[in-house]
């Protein structure tokens, strides 16, 4: 019996040296990474408002960016929020393909946009934060990618809302232009966040935030208006049934509804960090590595998508005589080769920016 606890004790003792040279051996696979920089030590470009340190140095190699997962700086909360966002919507996805047929069953390919899409602005505002860092043409092509990600969320968002959370008489009044309007207020939100990036020289900050807010809240009022309407009608209902009615039409008997409330509640207080600098306006330099507005805005994102998955995996299953009457068995294929279509629009309206912005680079580049 000694000898047992003795060997678990030292096996036990083992694993404590592992882990404790975990540091080390992440300073020697990096040995030579350098320090963050503070605002005065970088472009101007690359500055944000009331951050004052923690900047990473231009020019490195892309080693370097990639290994800065782990350092810290002004962007780590930034990475990490949206990398753990999108671990735990693709764990969601491998518990819902356990039970729902993504392949066979057309009327779960709504559900199958929403998590692709969903997946990928967290991967691409991932992959933005990582490594735009890495020179101004970089930048700009980072931050294109992550547009492209969140225009596709955008028709990921409209697709599971009309499919599954859409009453039969609001379906009536938008149905011919519902996903057509959808579908081009994606690729206005695109052009429109890229066109702001790329004028940022020429144009003030209030002018280049409206260009990219507008076009991203109209494509969210549209989106989510199926979801609006849902909402505001079961509060109708509710609020208006005798005491015996209400609990079989209102919120009680309606589950997805408290998850549909959550991820609007959600989405409008992320939207307020996005447009708004808080904490860090109120505390200028004391927010350079934790406290960020743009860190809430991302964690409220992160949790609204999850309500927003949950939301339309329980509209999938309960509404199924619902939504397969509204439909028709087509639909959903149509969709789907939207999606396709919107991903490649967008991926366009990033390389032709892209491409405007190397030329002007080149230019002031010639300039100098």
């Amino acid at each position: 019996m000694a000898t047992i606890v003795m060997e678990r004790i030292g096996r036990l003792f083992i694993n404590l040296q592992q882990v404790r040279a975990v540091p080390q051996m992440l300073t020697e696979a990096a040995p030579s990474m350098p320090g963050t920089l503070r605002d005065t030590e970088v472009p101007g470009f690359f500055r944000e408002r009331y951050i004052h340190a923690g900047y990473r140095p231009l020019h490195q190699g892309w080693r370097y960016y990639f290994l800065s997962l782990f350092q810290r700086h002004n962007e780590t909360i930034n990475v990490w929020t949206h990398l753990l966002g999108s671990l735990l919507v693709l764990v969601k996805f491998l518990q819902l393909a356990e039970t729902v047929d993504f392949i066979d069953d057309t009327h779960a390919w709504p559900l199958l946009i929403l998590l692709l899409s969903s997946l990928a602005y967290m991967a691409c505002s991932t992959v933005a934060h990582l490594l735009a860092a890495k020179s101004e043409f970089y930048h700009y092509c980072f931050f294109f990618l992550d547009y492209v990600g969140v225009a596709q969320y955008q028709y990921g968002s409209a697709v599971a809302h009309f499919y599954y959370a859409v009453e039969p008489n609001y379906h009536q009044w938008v149905s011919p232009v519902f996903m057509p309007t959808a579908t081009f207020l994606c690729c206005l939100s695109c052009l429109g966040c890229c066109y702001g990036k790329y004028r940022n020289y020429s144009l003030r900050v209030w002018v280049r935030k409206v260009g990219q807010v507008i076009p991203s809240a109209m494509a969210y009022a549209w989106d989510t208006s199926p979801v609006f309407h849902r909402l505001l009608r079961s509060l109708w209902t509710t609020l208006h049934s005798d005491d015996i009615a209400a609990p079989a039409s209102g919120v009680v008997g309606d589950p997805a509804i408290s998850f549909h409330g959550s991820q609007v509640a959600f989405f409008l207080s992320s939207a307020f960090f996005f447009t708004n600098p808080l904490p860090e306006r109120l505390f200028p330099g004391h927010c350079d590595f934790l406290g960020q507005g743009h860190q809430l805005f991302h964690v409220f994102l992160v949790i609204c998508t999850l309500c927003q998955i949950q939301a339309s995996h329980l509209d999938y299953l309960g509404r199924r005589p619902l939504y397969t009457q509204l439909h028709g068995e087509g639909a959903a294929t149509v969709y789907l080769v939207q999606y396709g279509a919107t991903l490649v629009a967008c991926v366009c309206i990033a390389v032709f920016i892209a491409r405007k912005v190397k030329r002007l680079l080149n230019c002031r580049d010639k300039s100098k």
